[in-house]
């Protein structure tokens, strides 16, 4: 199965910052086992939410050069908060080191101007070729979804209207 947890980039800044939202909707089937009668959002999926944003912030500041960007490491996780279903994750990663193929991050996530979730994430990006020359075609394919992806999540006009 795979979770797309950003629903909207508000905000981009390349090389600097990002903001996106997540709406959680009743529909997500994983709320059904996360707690059945007291449906929130897994705190591993509010992490996964700041490290896709991330992956966004790096993928535009480095012009879709990499096919692949994974969290490395984590720290400093802190969750403060519940996102429930009809609530807004609004996401936000600032870049606070770039070294080589490693981004670290400051991640936060508010639900109505509460804190909800923070970290700081550390992501790596790389191709699938520079382990195996085979795998261009599918760097390629992938860099090309990924691109169209981001031009349904991204608009490039900087709106910031709430989507909550």
């Amino acid at each position: 199965m795979r979770f797309s947890l950003v629903d909207r980039i508000l905000t981009l800044e390349p090389g600097k910052s990002i903001t996106a939202i997540k709406n959680l909707s009743i529909a997500e089937e994983y709320l059904a086992d996360h707690f059945p009668g007291f449906p929130v959002m897994p705190g591993v999926l509010m992490i996964e939410s700041l490290v896709q944003a991330g992956g966004w912030l790096i993928r535009e500041t480095e012009e879709f050069q990499f096919s692949t960007i994974l969290l490395k490491e984590a720290r400093a996780v802190k969750f403060n908060n519940f996102v429930k279903p009809g609530r807004a994750l609004h996401v936000e990663c600032e870049i606070t080191k770039h070294e080589g193929n490693l981004y670290t991050l400051k991640g936060t996530g508010t639900v109505d101007g509460t804190s909800a979730v923070s970290a700081k994430i550390t992501l790596e990006q790389f191709n699938l070729a520079e382990k195996n020359p085979d795998l261009k075609k599918s760097d390629d394919l992938r860099i090309q979804k990924l691109r169209e992806l981001f031009a349904c999540l991204w608009d490039g006009r900087g709106e910031t209207r709430d989507e909550s």
